[in-house]
């Protein structure tokens, strides 16, 4: 996966977040998608590529779908044809309140909560996921959660994918958090991803409203 460039800035509902310039912005509907889709399947030389092609797209469209459900408020994503592998990637921010009351759920509290769901995933969520701090350039410290998740696609289909879900406190609301979560099932290439994703989450920042 080659080198990405970082241009367009995302900023609704007061926070702000890169991209990839090339990366298409959503408005959680499925028409980008469709666009996408309909653009790769006319290079598609052979039956086989048309197959992985709409292979990904069934998996875009159910994350997509999944992401209307839990209240996304904003997201991105890619799906992109190199030279040797199709590459697919989404990034969403939701806005979250773990502690479900106002109560002031702070980074450590959430470390503990998260460490202690991991450890009854099973074996195989256990060894894939990783609970740890992060410090972000415009923001401080964050918690992240990053590893591999099983997503269905639909009643017969499931898929691992790479996640990395970004827990960050909003200053001035205690108990909330802003969520960015990054995932993809370009599961060989794990580090380019993660770094990716690493470089993606590492542009959030809160934006002072207009007066």
């Amino acid at each position: 996966m080659p080198p990405v460039k970082f241009e367009d800035v995302a900023r609704p509902r007061q926070f702000g977040l890169r991209v990839p310039d090339h990366w298409a912005r959503f408005d959680l509907s499925d028409a980008p998608i469709a666009r996408a889709r309909r653009e790769l399947l006319k290079s598609a030389k052979d039956p086989v590529t048309r197959m992985r092609i709409e292979d990904v797209f069934r998996q875009a469209r159910a994350i997509n779908q999944a992401a209307r459900r839990h209240g996304a408020l904003w997201g991105a994503g890619t799906a992109t044809m190199y030279d040797d592998a199709l590459f697919l990637g989404h990034v969403m921010v939701f806005a979250v309140a773990p502690g479900g009351d106002g109560a002031g759920v702070d980074v450590q509290d959430l470390i503990r909560q998260l460490s202690r769901s991991t450890s009854t995933d099973g074996a195989r969520s256990e060894a894939a996921r990783v609970v740890s701090t992060v410090e972000l350039p415009r923001v401080g410290e964050a918690v992240r959660v990053v590893g591999v998740e099983t997503t269905s696609v639909n009643s017969d289909t499931k898929v691992e994918m790479l996640t990395m879900n970004t827990l960050i406190p909003v200053p001035t609301g205690a108990g909330q958090f802003m969520l960015v979560t990054c995932c993809s099932p370009n599961v060989p290439l794990v580090k380019e991803v993660y770094d990716l994703f690493d470089a993606i989450t590492s542009t959030f920042q809160f934006i002072a409203p207009e007066r």
